[in-house]
């Protein structure tokens, strides 16, 4: 099992060799920012610091402003950016990308539920065939009802994925949200055919594992029961990633242990 860390590649320089990261997990606009030029863009990387491990995933996909549901989706200006960002995500050794965006997708009062699912699978279509291209993974992120109001669980973001219908459009589960809403370990179980991806961070400050003693088990019981091979990362509120991140790791590794990872 994979177990990553979302965080700046600046902030994990400082790591420790023991931390027990195998991946980062960065900020796309911070880390690729696809509006930049490519001139400006080349200049950026160069200086971008070398890491103890790779990043090989990016979360943040599209900025508030780039609605990809509403009344003012501009599907040009969503093609031009993903492109950008998808080239430059293979040329930065980035696999996959998070589809949480908030932001760009949440509706506006009135604004129909059933528009927005056909806008957002109209996207969908059109990005899975430009990822592949580029051998990038575009995971869907269902977020909390407290932090946003379109695609909320699992069922809703395996509808999305089903729906495009490409190998390249896949499911990501945040047990911190999923936790939030009050969704089963057994939803894992109904969507893991469609599960690439998973986040990870207590419940109760958004504290990284091993801060509070928030028991996870359920879920990677759950997740052991579909044989799930894929990466796990911890998306939290770090406070001293240095002196954090090898306890985390470690409770997230010892909780894992004891339900067969």
């Amino acid at each position: 099992m994979h177990i990553g860390i979302c965080t700046s590649v600046e902030h994990a320089a400082r790591l420790p060799s023991d931390a027990g990261v195998d991946f980062i997990e960065e900020n796309l606009q911070a880390y690729l920012d696809p509006l930049l030029d490519e001139a400006a863009f080349e200049e950026r990387f160069r200086s971008i610091p070398q890491t103890p491990v790779p990043v090989r995933s990016a979360n943040r996909f599209l900025p508030d402003a780039l609605k990809c549901t509403g009344a003012r989706v501009e599907e040009a200006a969503l093609d031009r950016y993903a492109a950008a960002a998808f080239v430059r995500a293979a040329r930065a050794g980035v696999r996959t990308v998070v589809f949480g965006s908030g932001g760009a997708r949440h509706l506006v009062p009135g604004f129909p539920k059933a528009t927005a699912f056909g806008q957002f699978i109209d996207l969908l279509r059109r990005l899975g065939p430009l990822a592949g291209e580029h051998g990038i993974t575009v995971v869907i992120e269902p977020l909390n009802s407290g932090e946003c109001n379109f695609i909320n669980t699992l069922a809703e973001g395996a509808r999305v994925v089903q729906a495009a219908n490409h190998p390249n459009i896949r499911l990501l589960a945040d047990l911190f949200h999923m936790r939030r809403d009050g969704q089963s370990p057994e939803d894992l179980v109904r969507h893991a055919a469609l599960l690439a991806h998973v986040h990870i961070a207590e419940d109760r400050e958004r504290a990284c594992p091993g801060t509070h003693g928030d028991d996870f088990r359920p879920y990677f019981a759950a997740l052991r029961k579909t044989d799930y091979r894929g990466p796990i990362a911890i998306e939290c509120r770090w406070t001293d990633l240095p002196a954090q991140a090898p306890g985390a790791v470690r409770a997230l590794r010892e909780q894992l242990s004891e339900c067969g990872f």
